[in-house]
């Protein structure tokens, strides 16, 4: 790109792996369009994640259509470089029209005339549509009882790296979620005390009678729910593929020297509270485990599957003394902790769009990434047409239903009704003027 007015079809904001699932579907329908990127193809994979980071799910699901992981068994959990690599690859394949360095800040609906003027880092660019294709973790959030406290650090998952970046001490992990279980596992690894804050979750068994979960879950119809269920909206994952892909469970991890608390209430005078929730949270997710193992052997007997049995996948380790004498407030200074890692999600930033678009709560207003306002998209979204959108296969297919919404938009702005086609078939016909000297 250079700077001045550029005019496109469709403009793609942001290259991860919606974008790159965008512009695959928009070249299939030959509909033109430009795919922005700030920085590189798959950045966050690259910059956004821990060092050890490897994907939830196995090579064999997480993927697009398109293309498997070179150089790695389908039953691998590919690590967060392999994975960055593989959308680069990707989108090499097809040729997509991406720039990446380019960032898009603003983007406003035109005052009587179609499209959107989007103004960039390297110029104005004037699309009819675009797709936003940022995803959710744009904005780490770290909550506001965070200790103000100069003795301790305190980082959000998102800029944690690895146990050596991390002073001398004990820490303390706010969230038990796949990212703050995984953290906490690697800090325990590496021998750190570390203190892990759970609360309500749900922990899938990574694998069950030689399948993986993410088979279970699809061939139960899991992947396909269209929307959340009541009451789980703060319900977090905890689901790991890390050393080979495992099962979660916190009581192993506090036999191994982790100490669990409850959800994390407040901070004072370098005191926590905890609250004493933590034995009906495991309880919780141990009911969640259960369910899969269950609805997992219903499914083999009904159809008859020929899958070897595995009772010890149903022994439960004893309770922890932190589970059954929980502790409900902690001297941080007592306990030698000195760093804070809040596992406490992303929230969206859609503060450089100045379109109709959103609630009252900056949230997009969309049904299947088609926006209420005509011409804007979203892309990458949780949930955004059922569960498995949070998913790289999930969002490919999302993506194809976008172009496809995007191809029939095309269709009807371009009819001509007998008026305009009797006049485009004159001024074709007409004979060419003729200049004399």
């Amino acid at each position: 790109m250079t700077a001045g007015n550029i005019e496109i079809d469709t403009l793609v904001v942001g290259a991860g792996q919606a974008g790159v699932a965008m512009s695959e579907h928009l070249s299939t329908l030959g509909i033109p369009h430009l795919v922005l990127e700030r920085s590189r193809i798959a950045e966050a994979w690259r910059s956004g994640r821990w060092d050890s980071l490897v994907a939830n799910g196995p090579a064999w699901h997480d993927r697009f259509p398109g293309l498997e992981f070179a150089g790695l068994s389908p039953d691998g959990f590919a690590h967060k470089e392999q994975v960055a690599d593989y959308f680069e690859a990707y989108a090499r394949k097809f040729k997509a029209p991406i720039r990446t360095g380019v960032e898009v800040r603003k983007v406003e609906h035109n005052v009587g005339r179609p499209g959107f003027t989007v103004e960039t880092s390297q110029g104005v660019i004037q699309a009819n549509r675009v797709v936003v294709a940022t995803g959710p973790f744009q904005k780490p959030v770290i909550p506001a009882i965070a200790p103000q406290d100069e003795r301790l650090t305190q980082i959000h998952s998102a800029q944690y790296r690895n146990p050596q970046q991390l002073a001398e001490g004990a820490v303390l992990v706010v969230g038990a979620g796949s990212s703050g279980t995984q953290i906490a596992d690697e800090l325990l690894r590496a021998g750190k005390q570390v203190y892990l804050s759970v609360g309500q979750h749900d922990r899938p068994p990574r694998a069950y009678r030689n399948r993986d979960f993410c088979w279970w879950l699809g061939v139960l119809g899991e992947w396909d729910q269209a929307a959340m269920k009541p009451g789980r909206e703060h319900v977090t994952i905890a689901v790991s593929g890390a050393h080979g892909g495992r099962t979660v469970d916190f009581r192993e991890l506090a036999q191994r020297g982790m100490t669990l608390v409850g959800v994390t209430r407040s901070f004072s005078d370098g005191v926590a509270t905890f609250q004493p929730d933590l034995a009906a949270n495991l309880a919780r997710g141990d009911e969640n485990y259960l369910a899969v193992l269950d609805a997992a052997d219903a499914y083999i007997e009904r159809n008859g599957l020929n899958l070897p049995l595995e009772p010890e996948a149903r022994r439960v380790f004893p309770d922890p003394e932190c589970v059954s004498k929980p502790i409900l407030e902690l001297d941080l200074a007592e306990a030698g902790i000195t760093t804070i890692i809040w596992a406490t999600g992303f929230a969206t930033d859609y503060s450089w769009m100045n379109v109709d678009a959103f609630d009252e709560k900056g949230k997009p207003r969309h049904q299947r990434g088609v926006s209420t306002e005509s011409g804007i998209y979203f892309l990458g979204l949780p949930w955004q047409s059922r569960r498995g959108s949070s998913f790289i296969w999930g969002v490919w297919h999302d993506a194809k239903y976008v172009a496809d919404h995007i191809a029939t938009q095309r269709k009807y702005l371009e009819y001509r009704d007998a008026a305009e086609r009797q006049a485009e078939q004159a001024a074709s016909t007409a004979p060419a003027s003729v200049v004399t000297a």
